[in-house]
């Protein structure tokens, strides 16, 4: 048996900056990683899902340069061999770095393998058994595959980050945010893309009008939506894959070369021993916390996706902070200070903040809105990104904002500018009577404010 100070199961993007805490404050720890240090962020989630974003965009902004008053004089074709090693160098550039980091850090020991709990502060790597006072759970999540597609050859999030071909026709079983991201992605490079999605609107947890949006959107790219269809059934075929979907219109059959499967996400608990502790999970296999990341046995936290606070790396990163304070400074900050903030990176990108519409009218508060649409915004239309709105929701009583959407250009970075004033438990006014840049889209905001009006006077169907 080795002893620690602390273990910490898993180097996402919770593990690695609570390691480095510990270790500053003269605890001996150990990080445990059965694969990838960094985690989905820097392996298969952000960092290379923005790099082939980045080379989609690249690559759609040639094909649209007729628009932009040049010529391409041949075909603008998809090298998906550089896209994929451009990628991979990124990747690696950022694995590297974070593992030169980890390694010079004095009272860290890093060890490779998968961590199995014997009993609640006793964990088994191979053939080592380890202990400590305190351990930190950062395990994440995984691809969710439904039974009905496990005999054709599917990708996950995961896999496809090893293709190095344009599929001729990707079908993404899920229409929210990893499967619109790589939807447009791919069709940008060239693939024929269609999305089926059981539910009768895509990213379900978003208001109506903004899922109608980004339909049309992604639409005028050339992706097909099936929406309210369940895959019922698979066959592989001579050309690819056919898939049986159930609808309230009948039966339909699809056929593709290639299946991504984006319909949700599972917890890593299932192989890490927690029958063997007190630990307890919800029904849905997460782990249970408190606002201060702690679970019902004492000394030990669950940080990032595996906790369901957030399945984001900026949460992750959150709860690091959360926990640090907690162990050193004590200052009771915990998730019932966070507000709920999301990207998804298509382009444009959809930004939203606090809560929705549909979510602000079950409350009993007297509400104002207001909306505007890109074609009203000038740098927009300069920049021929006239496509989605923002729209931003706020309690008449008190002045403050309770949530805010950008679907379009740039929504991603200026919606942070609406979220600092949340925190800050400001007036909108403050906003509304700030002197923004010209021509930029945060100057619309202030006239955005401008505009409001009591919320019952919207059109329902925005949020039916």
């Amino acid at each position: 048996m080795t002893n620690y100070d602390a273990i910490i199961i898993g180097a996402g993007q919770a593990g690695p900056s609570l390691a480095a805490k510990l270790v500053s404050n003269g605890k001996k720890v150990a990080l445990i990683e059965r694969k990838w240090l960094g985690g989905t962020c820097v392996n298969n989630g952000c960092t290379p899902t923005k790099t082939l974003i980045a080379s989609a965009k690249a690559i759609y902004t040639a094909k649209r340069g007729s628009e932009f008053g040049f010529t391409i004089h041949s075909p603008v074709e998809t090298d998906m061999k550089t896209v994929k090693r451009r990628k991979d160098e990124i990747v690696q550039k950022s694995s590297q770095g974070l593992q030169r980091w980890l390694s010079g850090l004095a009272g860290l020991d890093i060890i490779e393998g998968h961590a199995t709990f014997l009993e609640n502060k006793v964990i088994q790597v191979g053939n080592k058994h380890l202990s400590a006072p305190k351990i930190f759970i950062n395990v994440g999540t995984r691809a969710q595959v439904p039974n009905e597609v496990q005999n054709i050859p599917y990708f996950t999030n995961s896999t496809i980050m090893d293709v190095d071909f344009v599929p001729e026709h990707l079908i993404i079983l899920g229409g929210s945010y990893i499967g619109l991201e790589f939807a447009q992605m791919y069709s940008r490079f060239g693939s024929k893309v269609t999305v089926i999605e059981s539910s009768p609107q895509l990213v379900s947890r978003e208001d109506t009008d903004v899922s109608i949006e980004l339909k049309t959107i992604l639409e005028k790219e050339g992706i097909e939506f099936f929406l309210g269809a369940k895959c019922v059934q698979t066959f592989p075929n001579a050309n690819g894959i056919k898939l049986e979907l159930a609808s309230n219109n009948g039966l339909t059959t699809l056929s593709g070369t290639h299946l991504l499967v984006a319909a949700g996400r599972l917890p890593n608990t299932h192989d890490l021993g927690l029958e063997n502790t007190d630990i307890v999970l919800n029904k849905r296999g997460y782990i249970e916390v408190d606002d201060f990341l702690r679970t019902n046995v004492d000394g030990v936290w669950a940080l990032g996706d595996v906790n369901a606070q957030g399945a984001f790396t900026h949460t992750a990163y959150n709860d690091f902070e959360i926990v640090a304070d907690t162990l050193f400074q004590d200052t009771n900050k915990g998730t019932k200070n966070r507000i709920p903030c999301h990207a998804l990176f298509t382009d444009p990108p959809l930004a939203r903040i606090g809560i929705t519409e549909k979510e602000a009218l079950k409350t009993n508060r007297k509400l104002l809105m207001a909306h505007r649409p890109f074609s009203k915004i000038a740098r927009a239309r300069e920049n021929g990104e006239e496509n989605g709105f923002m729209k931003v929701i706020i309690d008449a009583d008190t002045e403050q904002i309770l949530g805010a959407t950008i679907l379009g250009l740039n929504g991603d970075e200026i919606i942070h500018g609406m979220l600092d004033l949340m925190y800050a438990k400001a007036s909108y006014k403050v906003l509304l009577n700030a002197v923004h840049i010209h021509p930029t889209v945060s100057e619309l905001i202030p006239t955005m404010l401008g505009e409001l009006k009591p919320i019952n006077f919207q059109k329902s169907s925005t949020v039916a």
